[in-house]
């Protein structure tokens, strides 16, 4: 299975936001979806991205490095996006 854009853009969103439902509301989503999205991403790369509590979200080792991956390839895909606009 390969990871698509949105469960990256549903990953960077909860990150930068701090919440999934902050990130529901920042993608126009619902908090099942983010959540389901993230799911699906630890799955597909068979890892816990980040620890999620009812009070706060912390990344994992895993997590952090792949967030500089994910931070990268969303760049990319908008830096496209612009110049083919």
């Amino acid at each position: 299975m390969k990871i698509t854009l949105e469960e990256l853009r549903a990953w960077v969103a909860v990150v930068d936001t701090g919440s999934i439902t902050a990130a529901a509301e920042q993608l126009d989503q619902t908090s099942s979806g983010i959540s389901r999205a993230l799911s699906r991403l630890e799955s597909k790369l068979q890892t816990t991205l980040m620890h999620r509590t009812t009070r706060r979200l912390a990344l994992t080792e895993e997590g952090l490095i792949f967030l500089a991956h994910a931070r990268q390839l969303l760049s990319s895909v908008e830096l496209a996006e612009e110049q083919i606009a």
